[in-house]
């Protein structure tokens, strides 16, 4: 079953046994003994083949109603986006093809909806594949600060990718088939955010940050998940097929 996690070493000796067989064709190797950036003890990264995580999504149990729910969770800037839309290209080609990727920034009304957003998400979205039929939810727009009338339609999908902040929370817990947990270093998180959407959103990105630092400890996300993925790996791999798994 998909949701329990894999057992590595808590010290860096080489890889763990499920680590891709041709990983080191692409030049991947342990990285020097490093703290995890969420529990503060030493760790190991391995690259592991998002076709893998895939198949793994495919084979496991629908907790969602017939739907497969993978939530990408992590703070700011970690690399969530990416790592979706990497895993959602690895589940195009498995039977049920590519997933619906639903970002939880679509759904915030505005900075301050941060964690508040969820029972909009749960309306419009979870509750309809909850039942087996079809959400459809109105995209924010940040330009115009309203929601946009037009609905985004979400079938029901063999699996849906959520992503964003405080998407694997704990309530939904039990409905997951996966939950991710992207992270990097925060200096890193903020230069990335900053050269994405510019420096005159520093003042609601800080807030935003201790706002998700809160939230995180609060539902001790990081330790709940799945698989902690390193979102700025110094390991050398092919970051469109592989990424790095750290515990």
């Amino acid at each position: 079953m998909i949701r329990s996690r894999s057992a590595c070493p808590t010290t860096v000796t080489a890889y763990c046994a499920h680590a891709p067989r041709d990983a080191a064709q692409h030049g991947a190797a342990p990285r020097e003994a490093a703290l995890n950036p969420e529990t503060g003890r030493p760790t190991v990264a391995v690259v592991e083949a998002y076709a893998e995580l895939a198949r793994r999504v495919v084979a496991g149990p629908a907790r969602l109603g017939r739907t497969r729910l993978v939530a990408v969770d992590g703070p700011s800037g970690a690399g969530k986006s990416r790592f979706a839309a990497r895993l959602a290209d690895a589940l195009s080609v498995l039977p049920g093809g590519r997933p619906p990727v639903v970002h939880t920034d679509d759904l915030l009304d505005g900075w301050d909806d941060q964690v508040t957003f969820w029972p909009r998400l749960d309306e419009w979205v979870l509750s309809p594949l909850r039942a087996g039929r079809p959400g459809a939810y109105q995209r924010y727009s940040w330009v115009r600060h309203r929601f946009l009338p037009r609905p985004v339609p979400v079938p029901v999908a063999s699996v849906l990718v959520l992503e964003g902040v405080s998407a694997a929370r704990a309530m939904i817990g039990p409905e997951l088939t996966l939950a991710v947990f992207v992270t990097a270093p925060a200096p890193l998180r903020l230069a990335r955010a900053v050269a994405r959407d510019g420096p005159e959103i520093l003042p609601e990105l800080r807030r935003w940050h201790a706002g998700e630092r809160a939230h995180f400890a609060a539902d001790d996300t990081a330790s709940r998940a799945d698989l902690l993925v390193d979102g700025a790996p110094a390991l050398p791999h092919d970051a469109d097929r592989y990424y790095v798994r750290i515990r």
